[in-house]
């Protein structure tokens, strides 16, 4: 009798424990399923933020705490404010702002906010044929002009680009010819290629110190005029024009990068590895 009383004992133990696994299985498996499927935010940037591993570090931290997968698409600034007038994208994160300006002047654009900035430089071959130097960035241009130096250009409407071509209009100058090569490409690509042929060409600091190691044949040559600051904006694409983008989590990413946690994150990174920050927090 006492063995049928500790067997019907080991049963009921055996089945209260089944049961506690089966209840907290099916916990499990209920808070799976009421996980929700992080949405998509389509982010249209310039390559400059994308070559200087930026939105590498800043994006898994806005994704894990909005339950959002951002799309990046690095493109010329040109081409992400475009992708911003035709609702291609739900937030833009660019450097160019008199284009920007132009945006959110024709409603496709709406809370724009200052984030960070860096500098535009002057870089050159080693042997630095035409002589530059210094921080009269349009002094430069004129003396390459005139030495026929190779000069290496973007050519894709990107922010850099831009800027290349104000200082152009600035000293009067039209460039062209064969010592003027236009890549159509990115940043780092062009710099690529600006290292291979010996030629100037004028980039952004952060993407030259991320890219600086593998460009051996390349040096800076002008920096530091105050015309070469270079000011990053993120705004949202208007969703009174454009209805079918995703206006919560884009609204979320403007505040997201103008939040002293993220802003601190944009001041130091970089600074480890290069000895300095490749951008500078800069909000309003």
């Amino acid at each position: 009798m006492l063995k049928n009383r500790f067997l019907s004992t080991f049963l009921m133990l055996s089945l209260l424990i089944l049961s506690a696994c089966g209840n907290i299985d099916s916990e499990q498996a209920g808070a799976k399923e009421n996980k929700a499927e992080p949405s998509e935010l389509i982010l249209a940037t310039t390559t400059s933020t994308q070559d200087s591993g930026l939105l590498d570090e800043i994006l898994p931290i806005f994704e894990k705490e909005n339950n959002v997968k951002v799309k990046t698409i690095a493109v010329g600034t040109g081409q992400a404010l475009e992708m911003g007038v035709t609702g291609e994208a739900d937030v833009l994160l660019v450097h160019a702002p008199k284009s920007e300006e132009e945006i959110v002047a024709s409603g496709d654009a709406v809370n724009r906010k200052r984030v960070m900035y860096n500098d535009f430089i002057l870089v050159g071959p080693k042997d630095n044929l035409a002589g530059v130097s210094g921080d009269d960035i349009q002094a430069a241009f004129k003396t390459i002009s005139v030495a026929n130096s190779t000069f290496v250009t973007r050519g894709d409407d990107s922010g850099t680009h831009k800027k290349e071509l104000g200082i152009w209009t600035l000293v009067n100058i039209t460039p062209s010819g064969d010592s003027y090569i236009s890549t159509g490409q990115g940043m780092g690509a062009s710099l690529q290629i600006a290292n291979e042929k010996g030629g100037y060409i004028l980039t952004d600091r952060a993407t030259w110190l991320a890219q600086e190691k593998n460009l051996t044949n390349l040096q800076i040559v002008v920096e530091g005029s105050k015309d070469l600051m270079n000011i990053y904006h993120v705004m949202q694409v208007n969703p009174e024009k454009h209805d079918m983008v995703n206006s919560k989590d884009a609204e979320k990413f403007v505040e997201f990068m103008v939040a002293p946690e993220t802003q601190d994150v944009i001041e130091n990174f970089g600074k480890e590895e290069y000895g300095q920050s490749l951008f500078i927090k800069y909000t309003e």
